[in-house]
């Protein structure tokens, strides 16, 4: 998507007009204008010339945004195009007026009004007071033009705006008010003393004078809030560091030196001292440190650092000496790509922003429409010019599309910013609303519940065996494995200090077994079915057995450990949960949302989990085609979002209403997702749900305000409540609410800064909760109509479990008998009538087996 910034927007009709005009050309795939940024991000196959001519076509000035080194739009440089260049010259305009405006408002209103004493030259001389005024407010007119500029031009091109509105109000005031100073140069002429009085209070100058100033700093007020609603995207941009120190050169030739940032190269080596920002993503080669990356994940612990760990732009070094290798520089830094995914989401729009934007479109004609018809009808009902001309002008200058076209983007782009403080990235505006819709959340297992790493859960030794030799002889064995299950048990053995003893003739067995010599004795390590076929029949013990079976039970899995025939005993390797998993699952519980765990592994491991972090409902066993099946099965019962962290869950997350990916997991995974954790803690799951709400609210809020104040001040300003209620509105009074009435809803988007993103406290449940299994369990299984067949299960290894399986399956009405081979892992079943797949797996689970299906 190309940025664009764009110039001459004042209200939301112009931002409709831009959209219009872009979309319209062929080749455009979609168009986002923000008001809010002043910004555009177009999608498709056209040249940024051909835009930019669109945009001017249509009244207003457009220009690509400036580009960093790959040639896309720099987001780290990008702090330059978020400055505020309007309110300086606005404070300017807004001085000088106020210094014409106060002896103009003396003559004008203090006199007439409380007979304030005037010049001699002025006093008792109507035309020149009048001469006076008109002066006065032609120079505030002339330091104002750009509203008459930008109104008039939009006028021609058909595509009326605020300052529109505000020229034809300020301009109608002048103008009558210039006719009525020329009529009552006559009526002095004539002598007529009555006409004269009356034309006095004929004159609106100060109206259009006072129009433009508080319009003014209703437009300072409105720029100044915008500004701050930008300060999350600024205060990323002011963490890049703007220099790195470049290591050439080894021993004592290696030299260093301070380049820009801008010179840093892919591979380049560069140094962080104690308190630096680290300059660009990269890989440490030297040095031991810990890091802040707070910046970027919101997580205020240090990360210790190592040789081969990674780090990224703009987190602190706040302890050692690092020299690390550049990885990713430029735009292509972790930095960079969170600025990018900020600015990117408040340039693009939330569907519930489609109803401003409708009303926009036709708003200010409408307005033009109502002023010319309240002339009208004051006129017809027999007011005067003068009256009809206050009360048109009043219509005009009340009315304010700014409100409606502000009330979207600018909760976006707190909540956007307030997302990025907490390591929670919202890809669109779309993505920020419908977290907040979410019933249903999807998760993964590895690596989004679990931490995704084999770790040792049970060590259980065999009659007379001591726990040393067991960890003795097992860390000698798996120390040559490059196995997770290996690299798990190793780690545990480091952790108690076990002594490494050397081994010969290592080799890997099939069938999941290691054997090797120690001390001249055979050591083996595997499942219980390697060691029963390696081992005498007698070797497990019933007690063990039982062990067996309670682990398998558990989801956690269990490598046996022999030395000469004699099994020195068992210990059991998982993949643990997270620790603020269960946490997170009953945040989401609170919040009415149903949590489905979503895994490939199998039904006792998934179960086993899902039990621990509290999950509503399991579906194991499933590939990845599979999932993204199952995502499109839990849409038909609600808004879904899918968690999930690996290049399998691509396809899922791609499918879901909203896609989640775990900022610790892979690129394909984060480029599939709609939201991006970067702490990859599942409590920004919830936090990211709970921004949204907030932002939605916040939204509705803005709407309805916006709306309100045009519904109830239009007909004021029109006079329509001026029988019933005898309630008028001056067109100065009609300004100062049109000023305000942007500001207010601006102000309103800032409390979201308030928010406590993981304050569960005020957590509500969604209207209309999901509930009950959404994926029945014999919804993927199929009826066995065969008088006989095999079926496959895993976990038996003694004629004990044959028995445990046989009895299970023969209590199943239509099985009349199950004979089982714990060495072939199969069951051999005869049916007297139709039998359902899912009664059969069941009975299997129940047993405490994995089911693995009909063999073919």
């Amino acid at each position: 998507m190309e940025q664009y910034n764009v110039t001459g927007m004042s209200c939301a009709a112009c931002q409709v007009r831009v959209e219009k005009a872009v979309s319209a050309l062929p080749g455009v795939k979609s168009c986002a204008v923000s008001l809010l940024t002043n910004s555009m991000g177009v999608d498709g196959d056209v040249s940024s010339s051909e835009i930019i001519k669109a945009v001017e076509n249509a009244g207003y000035g457009a220009s690509l945004k400036k580009s960093g080194a790959g040639g896309k739009a720099s987001a780290v440089n990008g702090e330059e195009e978020l400055l505020d260049r309007e309110t300086p010259k606005m404070k300017k305009r807004l001085f000088s007026s106020v210094v014409l405006l106060i002896p103009l408002l003396y003559v004008s209103m203090g006199h007439m009004l409380w007979n304030w004493p005037l010049p001699p030259f002025l006093d008792g001389n109507h035309v020149a007071m009048g001469l006076y005024e008109l002066l006065l407010s032609a120079f505030i007119m002339v330091i104002n033009q750009k509203f008459f500029v930008s109104g008039f031009k939009a006028l021609f091109h058909k595509s009326p705006n605020m300052d529109s509105l505000v020229a034809l109000g300020s301009g109608a005031a002048f103008g009558y008010s210039v006719i009525a100073l020329f009529l009552m140069s006559g009526a002095v002429l004539a002598g007529d003393d009555e006409k004269i009085e009356y034309l006095m209070k004929e004159f609106y100058f100060e109206s259009a004078a006072t129009i433009l100033t508080l319009i003014t700093v209703g437009k300072m007020l409105e720029a100044k809030s915008k500004g701050k609603t930008t300060d999350a995207l600024k205060s990323l941009m002011k963490m890049a560091p703007k220099t790195a120190v470049i290591v050439e050169g080894e021993g004592s030739a290696r030299t260093e030196k301070t380049v820009p940032i801008e010179q840093v190269k892919k591979g380049d080596r560069f140094a962080v001292r104690p308190g630096e920002s680290i300059p660009v993503d990269g890989i440490v080669i030297e040095g031991e440190s810990a890091v802040n990356e707070a910046a970027l994940t919101g997580e205020s612990v240090p990360v210790e650092k190592t040789a081969g760990s990674t780090v990224s732009a703009a987190t602190i070094n706040t302890s050692g000496f690092l020299v690390c290798e550049a990885t990713r520089v430029g735009e292509d830094t972790t930095l960079s790509g969170i600025i990018r995914m900020v600015s990117d989401a408040a340039a693009t729009k939330a569907p519930i922003a489609k109803i401003a934007d409708k009303v926009s479109s036709v708003f200010v004609p409408a307005v033009i429409l109502i002023a010319l018809v309240t002339f009208a009808v004051w006129l017809l009902v027999g007011e005067s010019v003068g009256y009809a001309v206050a009360r048109a002008v009043s219509v005009l200058v009340i009315s304010c599309p700014c409100a409606l076209g502000l009330a979207t983007p600018v909760a976006i782009m707190v909540g956007s910013g307030m997302g990025a403080k907490s390591g929670i990235l919202f890809k669109t505006a779309a993505a920020q609303e419908m977290a907040g819709k979410t019933q249903i959340v999807a998760l993964d297992k590895t690596g989004t519940v679990t931490t995704g790493i084999m770790q040792v859960t049970d060590v259980i030794v065999a009659e007379g065996v001591a726990e040393s030799d067991l960890l003795e002889a097992a860390y000698a064995l798996e120390a040559k494995s490059e196995h997770p299950i290996s690299k798990a048990i190793v780690e545990y053995a480091e952790k108690k200090q076990v002594k490494l003893l050397d081994t010969s003739e290592f080799e890997i067995k099939a069938g999941n077994g290691l054997c090797a010599n120690l001390d001249g004795k055979t050591i083996i390590g595997g499942n219980a079915r390697y060691i029963t076929a390696n081992c005498n029949a007698e070797l497990v013990s019933v007690s063990m057995q039982t062990e067996l079976e309670k682990l398998s039970s558990q989801g956690k899995t269990p490598v046996l450990f022999a030395r000469d025939n004699a099994l020195l005993g068992i210990i059991a390797v998982a993949d643990t949960i997270k620790e603020d998993s269960a946490k997170a699952i009953s945040e989401l519980k609170n919040m009415g949302i149903h949590t489905v765990l979503l895994t490939g592994d199998n039904e006792i491991t998934a179960r086993a989990i899902a039990a621990q972090a509290g999950v509503d409902e399991v579906v194991a066993g499933v590939l990845p085609d599979g999932k993204e099946a199952v995502i499109r099965k839990l849409m038909e019962s609600g808004k879904v979002a899918m968690v999930g962290d690996g290049i399998n869950d691509a396809p899922s997350l791609t499918r879901a209403d909203l896609g989640i990916a775990i900022g610790a997991g892979t690129d394909i995974a984060i480029d599939a997702a709609d939201v991006v954790l970067m702490k990859g803690s599942l409590l920004d799951v919830s936090g990211a749900i709970r921004l949204s709400r907030a932002v939605i609210k916040n939204i509705h809020e803005n709407l309805f305000w916006a709306f309100f104040y045009n519904v109830i001040g239009i007909p004021l300003a029109a006079g329509c409540y001026v029988v019933a209620f005898g309630w008028s509105l001056n067109p100065i009074f009609g300004a100062a609410a049109m000023g305000l009435s942007s500001f207010c809803v601006v102000s309103n988007a800032l409390r979201l800064n308030f928010l406590k993103t993981h304050d569960s406290r005020r957590d509500k449940k969604v209207k209309n909760p999901v509930v009950g299994n959404l994926i029945s369990n014999g919804s993927q299984e199929t009826a066995i109509k065969e008088k006989s067949m095999k079926i496959s299960v895993k976990g038996m290894m003694c004629g004990h479990c044959e028995k445990h399986v046989k009895e299970a399956l023969e209590a199943i009405e239509g099985i009349t008998s199950a004979t089982a081979s714990h060495e072939k892992a199969e069951v051999a079943i005869e049916t007297s009538k139709e039998v359902d797949e899912s009664a059969i797996k069941a009975a299997v689970e129940k047993a405490g087996y994995e089911y693995k299906g009909i063999i073919a």
